[in-house]
């Protein structure tokens, strides 16, 4: 009886074996008998566990084990995201870069080589250097080298003094360049009452001799005092260091009398109207000039002091005072005329130029 009861469970147990397979693999597929048959259905693909990650462990690259369309070969998967980017042209934290360090330029330090020497100009080599004078003549005359003119009256006052009112002028005008001009200088004074005690007219020609100076030689004529004096002239003019205006010159008369001056001022500006300028001139002369009343030496000094206060640029409306004083022989020559040997005067005048 056992036998029996032994060979019927095994039977049923063959039995169920192909079933259970068989539901199992339905189950898995989720697709019906008939299509499985006809071959419509295919198994889901096992799904890999992913690899457990411990705390702070990078994250797998998402493009790791990609095929590359040009090599087809595949990228080694790695720990890092940006694992297998070439990055060799990139610098590097902390390292420094040429050129932005804080020491300055890579220049070498004073064995400099020499630059190039310009070469002809393109059109010369076409057109020729002759025919392109004139065209860089032209060319300066429209942009640059051009013709210009100024007049400055550089002192117009009236002197109030002990004794007798006076009046003096300082002025200045040129035509010209940058380089070449044409100046004609005029200065004089004298009492209202008396007339004009001294006066003279310069016609000079000036060459520029640098960017803050100009070399001037010409005549001089004295119009005042009796007799009147031609005098060869040769000077300079222009701004010192420290923005010091000076001009000198030494003349030379038609009687052999040698002269000279010196003169400068410095515009002191309080503000953008107000300017205080301080002024100083002196006489010399090599001889005694009794017929104008020179000595040898230093003949006179005059020194002022003026505040001007600029409505505009080219009008100035001013005040000061200025101390004049006659040295040496010329101060005897004066008290033997009678005149004053130093005199103290409040002025008031404009300086204006266009």
């Amino acid at each position: 009886m056992k036998p029996l009861l032994l060979l019927a469970g095994g039977s049923l147990l063959a039995l169920a074996a192909p079933a259970a397979a068989q539901a199992s693999q339905q189950a898995q597929t989720d697709c019906p008998p008939e299509h499985a048959a006809m071959g419509h259905c295919k198994p889901a693909p096992a799904q890999k566990t992913p690899p457990s990650q411990t705390k702070g462990s990078p994250a797998a690259d998402p493009h790791a084990g990609h095929a590359m369309p040009n090599t087809g070969e595949q990228v080694p998967q790695a720990s890092n995201s940006h694992a297998g980017h070439d990055m060799s042209d990139m610098e590097r934290t902390g390292e420094k870069m040429p050129g932005h360090d804080a020491g300055g330029t890579a220049l070498p330090a004073g064995d400099a080589p020499a630059p190039t020497a310009p070469e002809p100009d393109y059109a010369d080599t076409v057109w020729g250097e002759e025919a392109m004078s004139g065209s860089r003549r032209q060319l300066r005359k429209e942009h640059g080298g051009g013709t210009f003119a100024q007049v400055m009256l550089n002192l117009a006052e009236y002197r109030v003094h002990k004794g007798r009112d006076g009046f003096l002028w300082d002025a200045e005008g040129w035509f010209g360049g940058d380089i070449n001009r044409l100046v004609v200088k005029t200065e004089g004074s004298g009492a209202f009452g008396d007339g004009v005690e001294d006066a003279e007219i310069q016609a000079l020609y000036a060459r520029a001799i640098g960017p803050y100076f100009n070399l001037q030689a010409g005549v001089r004529y004295d119009i005042s005092p009796d007799p009147s004096r031609t005098y060869a002239t040769i000077g300079f003019e222009g701004l010192a260091p420290y923005w010091f205006e000076v001009e000198g010159a030494l003349f030379l008369s038609d009687k052999g009398d040698v002269l000279g001056r010196l003169e400068g001022y410095y515009d002191q500006r309080i503000t953008q109207r107000w300017i205080l300028q301080p002024r100083a001139e002196l006489n010399f002369a090599a001889q005694d000039v009794p017929e104008t009343g020179i000595g040898s030496g230093l003949s006179d000094v005059e020194l002022g002091l003026r505040l001007r206060y600029e409505i505009a640029r080219e009008f100035a409306p001013y005040i000061g005072v200025s101390w004049d004083r006659r040295i040496g022989d010329t101060a005897r020559f004066a008290r033997a005329a009678g005149d004053d040997v130093e005199a103290t005067s409040f002025v008031m005048g404009v300086r204006a130029w266009f």
